[in-house]
């Protein structure tokens, strides 16, 4: 493990805050093609993912604060502790702030980010895996169980090497996302995306260390419940939307083409 890469002028370099700025340069290019792709404009793209990770950074660490209260220290307000969904629901109000602005179509732009987020938060977590920064699992005896040592929160217990595993669960949960996309509509494969992805977190928390809040649940299951039924809601919705559309009609022959044939058929 390794939290801080390097040191310049004075300042540490740490593993966390590159992987995230990595992220974000990863959502920004495919953003721009897919955008490209759908004809819209590419700068809006990257406005679009600039600020969704200044506010959605901002949206985490005031989410991670809070769930520290009352105990909160300097401490809290440093280089880590952030809380996903905190800065999914950041990340969320500003990009619906910069779709009006620049005048986007809502369910298409849903539709073009799914991908990039998911690959994003692949990388996000790859981070989380170098730097240590304790959203690791249980203990384990697999043969890939993982010791951090050196990580910015130490254990040498082996253990579920979770953000490695939620890596992973986003690389295929992109590669489904693709795959639906070149045949379904914006908000069915942003649909597909919050409830995947829903159902990702829910099942690798069973193997973190986070306390039970409600029903034997910890705080991200519920959170991860809330994205399964609207990713389910907006999927529904999306189908029924275009199941009402009446069908194309068929092109009807121009009356030169009737002309023409008919004179084909005359003896």
């Amino acid at each position: 493990m390794q939290p801080v890469l390097f040191t310049f002028l004075g300042v540490e370099v740490q593993s966390y805050g590159v992987s995230k700025a990595l992220a974000a340069l990863l959502a920004a290019y495919l953003l721009g093609r897919a955008f490209t792709a759908r004809g819209l404009d590419r700068d809006s793209a990257h406005a679009l993912v600039m600020w969704a990770t200044v506010w959605g950074f901002a949206g985490a660490k005031l989410y991670y604060v809070l769930e520290q209260l009352p105990s909160v220290t300097l401490h809290d307000f440093g280089g880590m502790g952030f809380t996903w969904y905190g800065g999914l629901l950041g990340g969320v109000a500003a990009a619906l702030v910069v779709i009006r602005r620049h005048r986007l179509p809502l369910g298409v732009v849903a539709g073009a980010t799914a991908v990039p987020l998911a690959l994003a938060y692949g990388v996000g977590r790859l981070g989380c895996l170098l730097s240590g920064d304790g959203t690791y699992g249980k203990p384990s005896t697999l043969p890939w169980a993982m010791t951090f040592s050196d990580g910015a929160v130490p254990t040498d217990v082996p253990v579920h090497p979770t953000p490695a595993y939620e890596a992973i669960a986003a690389v295929l949960i992109a590669g489904v996302l693709w795959a639906l996309g070149r045949r379904a509509t914006g908000p069915t494969v942003f649909g597909a995306y919050l409830a995947l992805s829903g159902v990702a977190r829910l099942l690798v928390e069973e193997l973190r260390i986070n306390d039970p809040v409600v029903a034997g649940l910890t705080q991200p299951q519920l959170w991860s419940l809330l994205s399964i039924v609207v990713g389910i809601a907006l999927t529904v919705r999306a189908a029924r939307v275009v199941s009402a559309r009446p069908a194309a009609p068929s092109p009807t022959p121009s009356p030169d083409l009737v002309t023409v044939t008919a004179a084909r058929r005359e003896p």
